[in-house]
């Protein structure tokens, strides 16, 4: 992709995640996300559970695993589905930047030496080091 094309393609994906963004600046903005709306929306877990065709115990599992961060997308689709939802997610830089900045310094990194591919960045580093 020639670097006026990606530019063009950051600014476009900046805009599409701009409500991401501020999410992304807080610590964990989605832990305990399903239980959350479960509980706001007064839907009992046995009714989750008839819907996945799973047992109670087996929502509950997947609402921890969502809060230890091991649970899988497709889960967490199956279980938002359930309750009527769907899972949007985004990728952001952190710190609430844009993927603009995120080239720029990247740019800037490169210009000035660091960050200049050595061992380390290539994956090059020898063994025990």
């Amino acid at each position: 992709m020639r670097e006026k094309e990606r530019k063009l393609e950051r600014r476009r994906l900046d805009e599409e995640l701009k409500p991401f963004r501020a999410a992304g600046r807080e610590p964990s903005p989605t832990d305990g996300l399903l239980r959350a709306v479960r509980q706001t929306v007064g839907i009992p877990l046995a009714e989750v559970a008839v819907k996945m065709g799973v047992v109670v115990s087996t929502v509950t599992d997947l609402e921890r695993r969502e809060l230890e961060g091991t649970i899988t997308l497709r889960s967490l689709g199956r279980v938002a589905e359930a309750m009527g939802c769907k899972v949007v997610y985004g990728v952001v830089p952190m710190k609430g930047r844009t993927l603009e900045y995120l080239a720029e310094e990247r740019l800037w990194r490169k210009v000035l030496g660091a960050g200049n591919g050595g061992p380390r960045e290539q994956g090059n580093e020898k063994e025990g080091t």
